[in-house]
C-alpha cells in the first residue's frame, strides 16, 4: 500500500514538473532578448499621394527629424510628470508589471463584462512595441501577456528606470505620423519638446492611447478634453496644484507655425488622421512601406489655394485705405456623387501663427448664414414629410414680424437691405435670400422637423432642438463647412446622402492593396424633385434679381446653383454652389472671430467661388439640372402664387410637383369701381359719370402697412365709410377666420427696451401699430390703461414716449356697425441703463 502511495506521488511529480517545463516553453520559447532593446526601433515610410499619383508628402524615419531621439534630460518634467500620470503612475515603484494596476483593471472588465481597462505599464509597452513582431503584438492572449510581463520584468532588471522612460518616450506613435515626443511637439506645436509647457505637456501625454481620436488637428474638441483628463490626473498625483492645472486648462493652445514639407497641408493632416484609423501603427510594422493614393486632384487643389490668395490679397484694399479685415478663408470641392474631396483649403497658410493658419477651417464650426436656407425650405417643399407640403409659389408676407424665443423674449428678423418687400412666393424668398420669409418658414416646418433633415443630409453640430430658437433660419448654428457643402450634394444629386471621402486606396511598396474603401451604399435622404426644384430656385438669375441684382458674381456661363451667407456680426462670409457633378463650398472671415469689415453676400466668398469654378470647369461642357419625372409646369399670378384671373396683370410659369399645383384662383387683383368724388368705392347712388375704374390690391391685414407705404391701391381703403350691419359681421367674421380682426404689431410682444442716460427722454419713443379688418370704423391705443391715440382710419399708429417697468399695451376698436373688438394684450419692458 505504502509502495503504491509513493508510485503514484512520484508519477504526479512528474506530471507537474513535465506540466510546468511544457507551460514554460509555451510562454518562454524564442522570448526575444532585451540587451538589442535600443536596435529594435523600426518606423515604416508612408507616402501621401493625390488621385493621379502625384506627391504631396512624404513621411520617412529619417525625415527631418520627425523621429530624432532625445535624451531624458532634455525633456521637460512636466512632460515626464504627464506620461506617469496617464500611462503608469507606479512606474517607478514596480518591477516592470504592476500588480495592484493588472487587478484594477481585472475587476473593472469583470465588472463591465467586457474589456475597458487595460493594466499595462510604461515598461510592458516598450517590451510589446519594441521587442514583439507584428504579429504578436496583435494578439489578445494571456500568452502574449505574460510574455510582455517576463520581458518587462527583465528590461526593468537590465536597465534604468530614466533609461526605459526614454526609450518609451522616444518610441511612442503620438499620431499624425509623429513618432516620439520630440517629433510630436514640432507636429503639433511647431517647437521642440524642450520649449513644451505643461498645458502642451499635457495634451501630447493624452494622444498614444488614441492618437486618432484626440488628433487636435482633426478633432480640437476631442483633445482639449482628453488634456484636461490628464491634467486632472497629474494634479491626483501631486505633479499639480489645483490653481496650476486650472491654470493650464485655460491656457489658449497655439499650434503648428513650423513649415511642413508638404502640399495641401489641411487635407494631408485629415489624411494622416484617417489612415491612423483604417491602420493604426502595429498593423503598419506588417509593412515594408505604404503609398496612401487620397481623392485630391492638386491642380484643382492650386486653383482654390490661387483664388483665395488673389481675392484675400484684393480684400486688404478698400476706398478709404483700412482693408475690409478679411484675413482668412477656406474652400471645400466635392464631387456630387461620390463626396471625394477634389480640393480641401483649410486655410490660405498653414504657417500663418498670426492668423491661426493651422486651424482647418473647412472643419470649424462656424454660424453659416443664410447658406443654411436652402436646407430649410427643402423640408418645407417635401410632400412626404412632416412640415412640408409648401410649393415654389407658397406665399409669405415679407413684413415686419414678431416672433418668440424659447426665454418668451420676442425675435424681429429683419432683411440684409433693413427693407420689407410684402407679399413674396417661396421662389424669390429663397432665391434672393429674404430673411423674414425663411425665419415663417422654419417657424412653419418645426424645428425638430428641420434637426431631422439635417442630420439625414450629414449635419452632426446641432445639438438639442429646444436649446434653438427661430434664428436657426439665419444661421443661428453652428457648422462645419465640409458637413454643410457635402449636404448641399444631396441638393445636386437628386437626393442622395455622401459622406466625404479622403483615402481611395492604400498599397505597400510592392503595389500590394492593402485597403480600398467599400463602395458607399447610396441612401435617398430627399425627395428627388424637392432637389430639382431647390436647385432650379437656386440657379434661377431673374429670381434672386431682388437681392442681388441680375449680373451678380454668382452667375456662371452655365447652370449652376449657388446661395450666400453672411452672420449679422460680420464675422463669417459662405457661398455654396453647385453644378450637377460638383459642389464647391467657401467660407472667409477671421479665425479669431474679428469682424470683418464692408464685406457682403457678394464682395467676401462670392468671388472665391466664382473664380474656382469657373477654373475648375473650364474644359468641360455646360450640363443642366436633370429634372425628374413627377413635375409640372402651371401658369400662376406672380404675386399670389395662385391662378390667374383676367384681373392678374403679372403673370409667370411655375413647376411644381404634381399633385401640389394651385387649384384656387387669385383673390389679391380686384376690379372695382370708385366714385370720382369720395375716392371710395361706387355704391348704388353713384351717377355713371363719376365711376372711375380701376384695380386693388385685397391683401390681409399684415401686408397693408406695407402696401400703403409703398403708395399701392388697397381695397380696404377704398370702401365706403358705412356699410350695411349685414356687410361689416360678414367681413369681420371673414377675417377673423383666417387672422386676428384686430391685433398690435408694434411693439412686439416680449420686447426690452432700454433707455438710454445720455439721450433726452422726450427723445427715446416706440411706435405703437394696430391693424385689423377693412370695416374699422375706429381705433384706440392704450398701454397700462392710458389711451395713448384714437385714430378714424388706416395706418393706425401713434408714437410712446418710453417709461421704466414692465408695461402691456393693446387696441380696441369699433367696426362700421357698432361691434366693438379688443386685441390680445402684448407686454414689453423698457429698462434703465
Amino acid at each position: 500500500m505504502k509502495f503504491h502511495f509513493l508510485r503514484l506521488f512520484s508519477f504526479s511529480i512528474l506530471i507537474l514538473v513535465l506540466g510546468g517545463f511544457a507551460i514554460w516553453l509555451w510562454i518562454f520559447k524564442d522570448l526575444p532578448a532585451v540587451d538589442g532593446l535600443s536596435t529594435r526601433a523600426h518606423i515604416p515610410s508612408v507616402r501621401i499621394v493625390d488621385r493621379n499619383n502625384r506627391l504631396l508628402y512624404e513621411a520617412l524615419q529619417d525625415d527631418n527629424g520627425r523621429h530624432a531621439a532625445i535624451t531624458l534630460d532634455a525633456i521637460p518634467l512636466a512632460c515626464q510628470q504627464a506620461t506617469i500620470a496617464t500611462e503608469d503612475r507606479r512606474f517607478y515603484s514596480h518591477p516592470g508589471v504592476d500588480f495592484v494596476g493588472i487587478l484594477r483593471a481585472a475587476w473593472i472588465n469583470l465588472r463591465r463584462g467586457e474589456t475597458l481597462a487595460g493594466g499595462s505599464t510604461i515598461t510592458q509597452q516598450v517590451a510589446r512595441n519594441l521587442l514583439m513582431d507584428a504579429q504578436e503584438r496583435g494578439e489578445r492572449s494571456l500568452r502574449r501577456k505574460l510574455r510582455e510581463a517576463a520581458l518587462a520584468w527583465q528590461i526593468t532588471r537590465s536597465f534604468s528606470k530614466g533609461y526605459i522612460l526614454n526609450l518609451y518616450l522616444n518610441q511612442s506613435y503620438y499620431g499624425g505620423m509623429a513618432y516620439g515626443i520630440e517629433a510630436a511637439a514640432q507636429t503639433f506645436f511647431g517647437k521642440s519638446v524642450r520649449q513644451l509647457d505643461a498645458a502642451e505637456c499635457a495634451m501630447l501625454a493624452g494622444l498614444p492611447q488614441a492618437p486618432a481620436l484626440y488628433n487636435p488637428f482633426t478633432d480640437p474638441e476631442a483633445a482639449k478634453e482628453r488634456q484636461r483628463v490628464v491634467l486632472r490626473l497629474m494634479q491626483e498625483d501631486g505633479y499639480l496644484t489645483a490653481e496650476q492645472r486650472l491654470l493650464a486648462e485655460r491656457e489658449p493652445l497655439v499650434f503648428a507655425e513650423t513649415p511642413y514639407p508638404m502640399e495641401a497641408p489641411h487635407f494631408v493632416m485629415m489624411a494622416r488622421a484617417e489612415l491612423d484609423r483604417l491602420l493604426p501603427p502595429e498593423q503598419r510594422h506588417l509593412y515594408s512601406g505604404l503609398v496612401v493614393r487620397t481623392t485630391l486632384d492638386l491642380d484643382w487643389q492650386k486653383l482654390g489655394e490661387a483664388a483665395v490668395a488673389r481675392h484675400l490679397e484684393e480684400l486688404q484694399r478698400s476706398n478709404d485705405g483700412l482693408g475690409h479685415r478679411v484675413n482668412n478663408a477656406a474652400l471645400v470641392a466635392l464631387d456630387a456623387h461620390s463626396g471625394e474631396i477634389l480640393a480641401l483649403i483649410g486655410s490660405p497658410d498653414y504657417f500663418d501663427g498670426q492668423h491661426g493658419g493651422a486651424i482647418n477651417m473647412a472643419l470649424a464650426p462656424r454660424q453659416p448664414g443664410s447658406a443654411i436656407k436652402p436646407l430649410v425650405y427643402a423640408a418645407a417643399l417635401d410632400p412626404r414629410s412632416p412640415g412640408g407640403g409648401w410649393t415654389a409659389a407658397t406665399l409669405l408676407l415679407d413684413v415686419s414680424t414678431a416672433f418668440r424665443t424659447h426665454k418668451g423674449e420676442a425675435y424681429i428678423p429683419a432683411n440684409y437691405d433693413l427693407r420689407q418687400h410684402g407679399p413674396v412666393l417661396v421662389r424669390e424668398a429663397l432665391a434672393s435670400s429674404l430673411n423674414i420669409p425663411a425665419v415663417l418658414t422654419l417657424e412653419h416646418v418645426g424645428l425638430t422637423n428641420f434637426f431631422g433633415l439635417a442630420k439625414k443630409l450629414g449635419i452632426n453640430t446641432f445639438g438639442n432642438p429646444q436649446e434653438y430658437d427661430l434664428s436657426l433660419a439665419l444661421g443661428g448654428g453652428e457648422v462645419r463647412l465640409l458637413e454643410l457643402t457635402a449636404a448641399y450634394a444631396a441638393l445636386a444629386n437628386q437626393g442622395y446622402r455622401i459622406d466625404p471621402q479622403i483615402i481611395l486606396e492604400v498599397r505597400d511598396l510592392n503595389d500590394n492593396l492593402i485597403y480600398r474603401p467599400a463602395t458607399q451604399t447610396q441612401m435617398r435622404v430627399l425627395d428627388e424633385r424637392v432637389a430639382w426644384l431647390i436647385s432650379d430656385i437656386l440657379s434661377d438669375n431673374e429670381a434672386r434679381r431682388l437681392g442681388f441684382g441680375a449680373h451678380s458674381i454668382l452667375r456662371l456661363d452655365r447652370p449652376a446653383a449657388v446661395k450666400t451667407g453672411t452672420t449679422s456680426n460680420f464675422h463669417d462670409n459662405w457661398t455654396i454652389g453647385y453644378t450637377p457633378d460638383l459642389v464647391v463650398g467657401v467660407w472667409s472671415g477671421n479665425t479669431n472671430y474679428e469682424p470683418m469689415r464692408g464685406v457682403n453676400g457678394l464682395s467676401g466668398a462670392a468671388p472665391i467661388w466664382h473664380q474656382f469654378m469657373r477654373s475648375a470647369l473650364a474644359n468641360q461642357p455646360a450640363k443642366a439640372f436633370a429634372r425628374p419625372p413627377g413635375m409640372i409646369q402651371v401658369e400662376i399670378c406672380a404675386l399670389s402664387g395662385r391662378l390667374p384671373t383676367p384681373e392678374c396683370p403679372y403673370r409667370r410659369l411655375e413647376w411644381f410637383i404634381e399633385g401640389t399645383q394651385p387649384t384656387q384662383f387669385d383673390t389679391f387683383y380686384r376690379e372695382v369701381v370708385i366714385d370720382a368724388n369720395t375716392g371710395r368705392l361706387a355704391t348704388a347712388e353713384t351717377p355713371p359719370e363719376r365711376w372711375l375704374r380701376r384695380t386693388a390690391l385685397d391683401l390681409p391685414p399684415q401686408a397693408q402697412p406695407w402696401a400703403r407705404a409703398q403708395g399701392l391701391t388697397l381695397y380696404a381703403d377704398l370702401l365706403p365709410l358705412e356699410e350695411s350691419n349685414a356687410s361689416a359681421e360678414v367681413t369681420s367674421l371673414a377675417y377673423q377666420s383666417s387672422t386676428e380682426a384686430l391685433r398690435l404689431v408694434s411693439p412686439a410682444a416680449g420686447s426690452l427696451f432700454r433707455l438710454s442716460s445720455s439721450i433726452s427722454r422726450d427723445a427715446q419713443r416706440i411706435q405703437l401699430e394696430a391693424v385689423g379688418a377693412p370695416n374699422l370704423q375706429s381705433v384706440t391705443l392704450w398701454v397700462d390703461g392710458v389711451m395713448t391715440a384714437r385714430l378714424d382710419r388706416a395706418p393706425y399708429r401713434t408714437w410712446w414716449t418710453l417709461q421704466p417697468g414692465a408695461h402691456r399695451a393693446w387696441a380696441e376698436a369699433v367696426l362700421a356697425n357698432g361691434q366693438h373688438l379688443s386685441s390680445p394684450v402684448i407686454y414689453f419692458s423698457v429698462v434703465q441703463e
